[in-house]
Order: C-alpha cells, then sequence, then structure tokens
C-alpha cells in the first residue's frame, strides 16, 4: 500500500520568520496546511483539526510541544513529529533563502528511530562521604535528612567530634572502588572506628586494612584524586571540591535526590558473536577498551562486555568497532544515515543551490549555541543544516562518508572546546576521513571538528562561503549492517568524487586493509582461517587454498597472531576494486598424494617442511629412519596398515649392544 501522505503544520511565528511552502512541498514531505502566525495559542483550532483528518503529523514548532503532545494524547493520536525550523533557520539573517533548509528539515524528522532498551538501578539512599575534614561532616548533615549517610575520613584528618552521633564518622583510605549507583563497593585500609573519648579533635582505635563498604551513593570531597576514569560520567558519583562552597551545594541537592528507581538507556547493543577481540588466547581488536572513558568494557574471552550500568553513552566504541559488534542504539547507525539520505533529497529537490554544510551538534552544548546565535546574532546561514546526535563522539566514519556520498559540502561537528571525555576516538575518525577525503579529490578540511563555547565564534567558523551544487551524488539506501554500511558509504562517496580513486593507503589502526601472505613461507595449515572473525579468510574444502575477502578484513590482526610460520603481514588500505572482487587466493598448493593409495590428504610443502626437520634426528637416520620418513608421505590410513603389517614400532630407537655377561668371558 503507498505511504499516506504527510500533513505539515508549519508557523511564521507572529511574522518573525518567512515561510516557504512551496519548497517543502517540493521536497517530497507532504502536504502543507495553510500557514499559521500563532499556532500554539490564537490558531491551536488548527492543531486539533489537523488531528482529526486521521494522517501522520509534523509540526514545524518544539517551543510548545508539551502543549501539542498533551491535545494529541487526549485525542488518541501518536503519530506526530515536531521539528524545529526557527532557531535552526528562521531566526537567522540569511532566512529568507532558508527555505531549501526548513524542507530538508522536515524531511529528516520523519525518519523515526528503532525503538531502544533501557537499564534501571535503584538506591536506597546509602550514602559514603569521604572526606579530609569537617567539610564532610558538614556534607553528612546536610545530606542526612534525605540519605542514609556514613562519613569516611582520611587518616590524619583533623575533625571535631559531634556532640551527639547522629551518623557514623569512621577513618579509612579507599584502596579500589568499583560498581555504579546502587552497588558500588569500597575496599578500604586503615579502617578505624572513633573512641568515644574523643574530646578535642576525634582519635581512631586501632585500624586494619582490606575493610568492604557497599553503598547506594559515592560523594567524594577529599580533592585528591577520583575514585573512577571519567568520573563526571560515572551514576551515583558525586564530586567536588570542598573549596568551592558553589559546586559543593550544587553537588548535594543532586545527590540528595538519589533515591529510588532510575532508567537509564542501554546507549550500546552489542552482538558478541561479531566481536574480534581475541581467539586461541591471541589479542586481536582493542579499540572499544581503548577509548572507553568510564572502564565499562572489559574483555571476557573471546569477546567483550559491556557494562550497561556503567556506560555513560559516548559512543566512541560503537564509533571504532569495525565489525559492528558495538553498535549505538539513540539513534541506532542506520536511522542516522536515513536521516541523513532524506535530509539531502529533501534539501536539492526543494531547490537548494549550493552544496549545504551538515551540523552534528548535541542536545546540551550544540542545541544551546545555535538558539543563542539565533536569538543574540546571525544565526545559521542558510546552507548549513543542523543534525542532532546523542553524542558527537558516536558518530563514525560511515555516517561522515555517508553524508559526503549523499552530496553535502562538508560536515562540522560542534563541540565544547573543553569535552567532558576524551574525544580520540573523534578525532581518529577525522584522521580517517582526512585520509580518504584527500585522496579522492575532496577537500580535507571540509570535513572537520568545530570546537567553540560562543555563539560569535560559531558563527565566524560557519559563516562562509557555500560550495558549489554537487550535481553528482549518491542515494542509496543504508544497509542494516555496520561493516555493510561502512564499506558502501566510503564506495559511494568515491564513486561520485571529483577525483575517484582506486587504491588509499591507510595508517595503521584504520578498519580496512588486505592480508598479505608469504607463500613461500606458508604451509597452508588454515590456522588462520580457523582465527579470521569475520570470514575474510576462508579455505576451500576441495584442495588446499586460503582465500580472502578484502571487504570483510576488519584489520585486527589475529591471522598474523596466530600463524606459526609468521608468514602473514597487514597492509591497512582501501582497494576498491578488490572490494568488489569475489575472493582472490592468496596461496594455494597442489594437494599431496599418499605414496600407497594416492589420495589426497595435504600439501607437499608441509610434509617436507616436516620431513627436512626430522632429518637429523636420530630417529630418522639410518635405514629404519629413513623407513619412518617414508611413512609421513602416507595418508592416516595407510600409515597405521604399514605400521601394524610391517610390525614397525615408530618409537623404536637406535638397536642398543648387548649386556654382556660372564658367559662371554668363559669362552
Amino acid at each position: 500500500m503507498p505511504a499516506i501522505p504527510r500533513l505539515i503544520l508549519t508557523c511564521s511565528c507572529e511574522g518573525t520568520m518567512p515561510l516557504d511552502p512551496g519548497a517543502i512541498e517540493r521536497a517530497g514531505c507532504g502536504r502543507v496546511a495553510e500557514g499559521a502566525t500563532q499556532l500554539c495559542r490564537a490558531q491551536l483550532d488548527r492543531f486539533r483539526a489537523a488531528l482529526g483528518e486521521g494522517v501522520p503529523l509534523t509540526v514545524a514548532c518544539t517551543q510548545e510541544q508539551p502543549l501539542f503532545e498533551e491535545i494529541a494524547a487526549e485525542a488518541g493520536v501518536s503519530d506526530v513529529t515536531f521539528v524545529n525550523i526557527r532557531e535552526t533557520g528562521g531566526w537567522s539573517a540569511d532566512a529568507r533563502a532558508a527555505g531549501p533548509k526548513a524542507a530538508a528539515l522536515i524531511a529528516a524528522a520523519a525518519e523515526e528511530a528503532a525503538p531502544f532498551e533501557v537499564t534501571t538501578m535503584e538506591s536506597a539512599g546509602v550514602a559514603l562521604i569521604l572526606g579530609a575534614g569537617p567539610e564532610a561532616i558538614a556534607a553528612a548533615a546536610e545530606l542526612a535528612e534525605s540519605l542514609d549517610v556514613t562519613v569516611l575520613l582520611q587518616p590524619g584528618a583533623e575533625a571535631m567530634p559531634p556532640r551527639r552521633t547522629a551518623f557514623p564518622v569512621l577513618q579509612g583510605r579507599v584502596r579500589q572502588a568499583r560498581g555504579h549507583l546502587g552497588a558500588f563497593e569500597l575496599t578500604v585500609d586503615d579502617y578505624a572506628a572513633p573512641a568515644p573519648s574523643s574530646r578535642d579533635m576525634l582519635r581512631f582505635e586501632a585500624a586494619r586494612n582490606g575493610a568492604v563498604s557497599r553503598c547506594d551513593l559515592v560523594v567524594d570531597l577529599t580533592s585528591g584524586q577520583p575514585l573512577f576514569a571519567g568520573d563526571e560520567l560515572r551514576p551515583g558519583y558525586f564530586r567536588a571540591d570542598p573549596r568551592d562552597p558553589v559546586g559543593v551545594a550544587r553537588m548535594l541537592r543532586a545527590a540528595s535526590g538519589m533515591v529510588g528507581t532510575f532508567d537509564k538507556p542501554r546507549f550500546i547493543n552489542f552482538a558478541a558473536d561479531l566481536c574480534a577481540h581475541s581467539r586461541n588466547r591471541q589479542t586481536g581488536c582493542t579499540r572499544c577498551l581503548d577509548l572507553c572513558p568510564t572502564g565499562a568494557i572489559l574483555p571476557v574471552g573471546d569477546s567483550v562486555a559491556i557494562d550497561p550500568n556503567i556506560c555513560a553513552g559516548c559512543g566512541q566504541c560503537a564509533a571504532a568497532c569495525p565489525t559492528g559488534a558495538a553498535s549505538y542504539a539513540l539513534p541506532d547507525g542506520e536511522t542516522l544515515a536515513r536521516r541523513l539520505r532524506s535530509l539531502m533529497r529533501g534539501w536539492y529537490a526543494a531547490g537548494g543551490r549550493s552544496a549545504p554544510v551538515i551540523l552534528l551538534h548535541d542536545e546540551d552544548h550544540g542545541a544551546a549555541l545555535i538558539d543563542a546565535a539565533a536569538r543574540f546574532g546571525r544565526g545559521l546561514p542558510a546552507h548549513v543544516v543542523p543534525l542532532l546526535v546523542n553524542e558527537l563522539t558516536q558518530v563514525g566514519p560511515e555516517i561522515l562518508a555517508s553524508a559526503m556520498a549523499y552530496g553535502a559540502g562538508g560536515v562540522q561537528l560542534l563541540a565544547p572546546l573543553r569535552p567532558r571525555h576524551d574525544i580520540s576516538g573523534l578525532t581518529a575518525t577525522l584522521a580517517l576521513m582526512r585520509e580518504v577525503m584527500g585522496a579522492t579529490g575532496n577537500d580535507p578540511a571540509s570535513v572537520a571538528l568545530l570546537q567553540a563555547d560562543d555563539p560569535d565564534a560559531m558563527e565566524e567558523a560557519l559563516w562562509q562561503p557555500a560550495s558549489a551544487v554537487r550535481a553528482d551524488r549518491s542515494s542509496f539506501l543504508p544497509p542494516t549492517a555496520k561493516r555493510g554500511l561502512l564499506t558502501t558509504a566510503f564506495e559511494e562517496m568515491n564513486r561520485h568524487a571529483p577525483a575517484p580513486a582506486q587504491t588509499i593507503a591507510l595508517q595503521p589502526g584504520a578498519p580496512f586493509g588486505a592480508v598479505v601472505v608469504d607463500a613461500d613461507a606458508c604451509t597452508l595449515c588454515l590456522a588462520c582461517v580457523g582465527v579470521c572473525p569475520t570470514g575474510a579468510l576462508a579455505d576451500n574444502p576441495d584442495r588446499p587454498m586460503v582465500r580472502f575477502t578484502e571487504s570483510a578484513c576488519v584489520q585486527c590482526g589475529l591471522c598474523a597472531g596466530t600463524c606459526p610460520e609468521r608468514a602473514i603481514t597487514l597492509e591497512p588500505r582501501i582497494d576498491f576494486a578488490a572490494w568488489n572482487q569475489p575472493r582472490r587466493v592468496l596461496n594455494e598448493e597442489e594437494p599431496a598424494c599418499c605414496t600407497a593409495c594416492g589420495k589426497a590428504f595435504g600439501t607437499m610443502s608441509s610434509i617436507n617442511r616436516v620431513q627436512a626437520k626430522l632429518a637429523g634426528h636420530w630417529m630418522f637416520s639410518g635405514a629404519a629412519g629413513q623407513e619412518r620418513l617414508r611413512i609421513l608421505s602416507m595418508c592416516e590410513d595407510c600409515r597405521v596398515e604399514a605400521v601394524v603389517t610391517e610390525g614397525f614400532d615408530p618409537h623404536e630407537g637406535i638397536p642398543r649392544p648387548r649386556v654382556r655377561t660372564a658367559e662371554d668371558y668363559r669362552n
């Protein structure tokens, strides 16, 4: 059945921004209703009437989204989407030319995201407060009204004992900490209880090591090293400098409400069977382990495990994962690529006269800067189209390559000057894109990280001349699988590039490349085939052979680490011709045939190599030794038959001299 046309409701916001309904309809977004001037107030009946039409509805306003959602819920209508075209385009010095941008944003908003799961954490309000002085006791007194608190003072801390014990005050030094909101476990050394007779200062009894404290919250006022990597991202861990009263007050307000059940998104979907971390005790890919800022990822056997309670959702693991074992869920990569596709198709169909720049941004930082620029500055230029993502670091090379393939003039990623966590994964993605962009005739600087905390600085960077329209552009449908999207996006970007390349050399660590086999050293033992996690290496059941599918190789290095002959090396590269070829043969031999029955059972190189290594051994010297070497050229069945029928003992050594007895000397 054909899709039901979407109804688009637009509003000029009391005439403060121009509207171009024709551009929206040309983009194929749906039927545009008569433009309103105050849809959220005086003309609210238009929204109610639209709900009654029974068609999918898009409201090009987000300021009063809660009001619209409430009315839609009362009417029993759920298929309503919202998109902001005011701060992103209508409130701009370039607003008259922003019709294609509005159409592009409306088209992208119609792409629904896949549902995601949530993980639940429970807190009973048991809090451990760490400190080095009386400020910890003062904080505990404030939190005691809402939480069950215990104070742990560092050894040597000076604090006056309270007149009445309202909560425990103990001594100890945290040696190890792990866990998250509702499930912290701390190992404490120098643990001691206070002496009841403490008079002017707290004095403690005999200390012991290895005490264990379990709690729901940790409030850290020690001003020392944080207990956790990425401490700002660890749920349930609150830390502030005791010399900053404003920061301490803010932290205590946040901690006081952490009682009850809390849901957080499960940011990463993980498929262990696709993971290329290790095989046979050989370590392969460690990209996610190297990038995770919170320590939420740990090795588990041949794969890794991601703790959803600790994961903060930065998405660097998903962006760097070459196989798709780790994939972002908020939204997933396919949804983001589909939104890019709809956005670009809408832009050009609406009459966009230049190649747009896609501005990827998050909600907390990027959206605030865009709003500030729209309200107090020039706003965004007409050719800069913002696209919201949950985290900038979730953006992998497949998304950037897709944007360029679909006809973008560039991609800017709007980030703060001081990100909350390390963004080395994102910088590595941009480095890969610069290599590929430069090799295909694109401007490497057109895909870049824009770090700004001031809307004026953002405007200065974005108000640049627009690129010429991209007449040659792709419209491919994004594959569901991450690896498929990754290879397809780069192929399409190259196909529609100013100077398409055949082969592009890359730096080590890239997710593409070749396996190079030294045929003289390879014995076709096929250990590499057995260890390859992606199926890039394969054998041939009919003859000794190693075959290779280059588009599937993720350069994990497991094959090189496993090869007993050290015959394998990796070559990071993109070879577009090799991606589109069937499996090519890396090494092959004629099969070795049994010298007794003629059955093929191995490779001659492996038999010759074994015979050469054994030739100097005492068990294989002389006539008997030659017979042993001959049996190695037989198949397993003939070998057994020869041993049995000829009475051959494969473990028999050189005959020992007969022991002389007294009888020998009597003669």
